[in-house]
């Protein structure tokens, strides 16, 4: 039996819950799901500009757990630029 998810502490809310490439019809494209702990590990990383030690320590995580979210998020969004994938990010409550 698995251990229980520790609930993160998530603060940023998105005004936008999609991204996908223009000209082509939302439904014929495949899509990659953000969650919402990913978008708030890249937010405080990458556009507030936290280590991850102090971003960890914002979402009440660990480190490690905090660098496997980042890394994941990273491969999602180069698979949706690679290949063309329409992002959908999941709001909070909806994993």
């Amino acid at each position: 039996m698995s251990r229980p998810k520790i609930p993160r502490h998530l603060l940023f809310k998105p005004d936008v819950y999609y991204f996908k490439p223009r000209g082509v019809p939302l439904r014929e494209l495949e899509e990659v799901v953000l969650l919402p702990d990913e978008l708030e590990a890249l937010k405080l990383h990458d556009v507030d500009g936290f280590d991850q030690i102090k971003a960890a320590k914002n979402m009440k995580i660990s480190q490690p757990t905090f660098a496997r979210i980042l890394n994941q998020t990273y491969k999602k969004i180069a698979q949706a630029i690679i290949y063309g994938k329409a992002i959908n990010i999941k709001k909070h409550g909806c994993q």
